[in-house]
């Protein structure tokens, strides 16, 4: 069992609260993973009661608890919950919240710092609560959880880190990128680690290339006052994507300890090919949404969504190429996609081999060979996938693509979601699928000279219609010609 804890979330009442956070949690307590003593205090500007919070708790998860609420487990985790009310930039504030977690015989002496709140907070919200002495682990550990984006840029990300390292140790500071904790993105590491056939195929003799795609059918959901000031290229390619990359591209790491995991992801990072100014364009692309139709429904453009200015030039859908310049990935292409109003929603590594050298069926009717490829779909089906070459029926030398599925392909997506990991693994102190702050500055070096760029170039954005799976103009930073987006897992 666990230790206990005091989980303070901070933005209590928001949507990442009420839409992930809070079904974890209850999810954790049906499991039983949750130890006895364990309390969860929501911090908000409401006026509220413990007893308001309970029933504001009860009301967010009756529409998304898996299988519907069982009432045992939801009385036993209202009997966790506690709230103090509260405003971020008031030290009076965080004095209450002291004096609830040291004045409660029963209240465990370690604690969890959920930052549920605009990133502009993370700094003040450390620094309130290094005041009071939250941050002190004398008597028990105390943990900071913060939630993307780590910054704006490169040097914004760099300021932060000091800020949060002023009243916080590096081993108290928990970076979340939920992606991560999905259980297809973990299988990245025990597919590539756990099995000797793959590993003297994964290098630039036998890849062509690598995509990395994440498509989302919704658009911005009337979050533009976020969205609009951040886009997708770091919304998704700088954290989530990358992260990604790193897992697929990575060395064998010595053991599976979190910092040996983070030192090689960090590698990978610091081997990827600078973008110098004057190359962005041959390895970036940009477009934003326009109106379209999807899945028979007329949908609104990007800049006729509610908040977002008539003449904004943020992107919607971001394209990447980027080379790794090591022994294993020298030359080979590796290609970021994320786009919002695209045709479906889906996540998915594509790896692509390369042509046979020999030209054996050159006098038969094959005209060409289609590549193998090998697919991991991460969301929201969960699937591996291998295409192989195969030869037709009949009396005639061609060939047809073979699908070989996993099993658990059929089995729908899985029934763990990522917050339930992620915060396990802060209460058991386990770093390894949370980022150091050196990966978070490594991402950023990758993507900023494509942000400064894009800056300063706002009179213009190419558009794609909603509904479409994007613009075809970004082809254009594919090498080849006979290289293509993989949109699924059937093409």
């Amino acid at each position: 069992m666990n230790e206990p804890c005091a989980l303070v979330i901070f933005g209590s009442t928001g949507n990442l609260a009420r839409n992930k956070l809070l079904p974890a949690l209850y999810h954790l307590e049906a499991a039983g993973q949750l130890a006895g003593p364990t309390r969860i205090l929501g911090f908000g500007r409401r006026n509220w009661s413990d007893g308001d919070w309970q029933a504001e708790v009860e009301r967010a998860l009756a529409e998304r608890a898996r299988g519907g609420l069982d009432p045992e487990v939801l009385r036993r985790l209202a009997a966790r919950l506690q709230f103090v009310s509260g405003d971020l930039t008031e030290p009076e504030a965080f004095v209450r919240l002291r004096e609830r977690l040291r004045g409660d015989g029963g209240m465990p002496v370690n604690r969890v710092f959920y930052l549920a709140v605009a990133p502009s907070h993370y700094g003040e919200v450390a620094e309130l609560l290094a005041a009071e002495g939250l941050n002190d682990q004398s008597d028990g550990w105390s943990r900071l959880v913060v939630e993307k984006p780590f910054g704006f840029d490169l040097e914004s990300a760099q300021i932060l880190d000091e800020r949060l390292h002023r009243r916080f140790g590096e081993d108290q500071i928990y970076r979340i990128d939920h992606y991560l904790g999905k259980s297809t993105v973990q299988n990245v590491l025990v597919f590539r680690f756990a099995n000797l056939m793959l590993e003297p195929l994964w290098n630039r003799n036998y890849i062509d290339h690598v995509q990395i795609s994440h498509g989302e059918a919704r658009g911005i959901e009337e979050r533009a006052g976020f969205y609009d000031g951040v886009g997708a290229m770091r919304d998704m390619i700088q954290s989530h994507l990358l992260q990604m990359l790193t897992l697929v591209a990575m060395e064998p790491p010595p053991s599976l300890d979190a910092e040996a995991l983070r030192d090689e992801k960090v590698k990978v990072l610091r081997s990827i090919r600078p973008i110098p100014r004057q190359a962005v364009h041959a390895h970036a692309f940009r477009a934003q949404y326009r109106a379209g139709e999807l899945k028979g429904a007329k949908v609104p453009g990007y800049l006729e969504e509610p908040g977002v200015g008539h003449n904004s030039a943020t992107e919607t859908y971001a394209a990447l190429k980027l080379y790794i310049d090591n022994w294993r990935w020298r030359n080979v292409p590796f290609y970021l996609r994320t786009g919002k109003r695209l045709a479906a929603t889906n996540s998915l590594i594509a790896i692509r081999f390369k042509h046979p050298p020999q030209q054996l069926f050159r006098h038969t009717a094959i005209e060409q060979l289609e590549p193998n490829w090998l697919l991991l779909n991460i969301q929201p089906n969960e699937c591996m996938r291998v295409e192989i070459q195969v030869k037709q029926p009949g009396l005639q030398m061609r060939t047809q693509t073979e699908r070989l599925d996993a099993s658990t392909c059929t089995l729908g997506s899985s029934q763990i979601d990522a917050y339930e990991a992620l915060i396990l693994d802060v209460i058991e102190g386990d770093h390894s699928l949370f980022l150091r702050y050196d990966e978070v500055n490594w991402a950023w070096r990758v993507v900023d000279p494509v942000l400064k760029l894009w800056a300063t170039e706002r009179d213009f954005i190419q558009t794609y219609s909603a509904g479409t799976w994007g613009p075809g103009e970004a082809n254009r930073l594919f090498d080849r010609d006979d290289q293509d987006w993989r949109n699924g897992l059937d093409g």
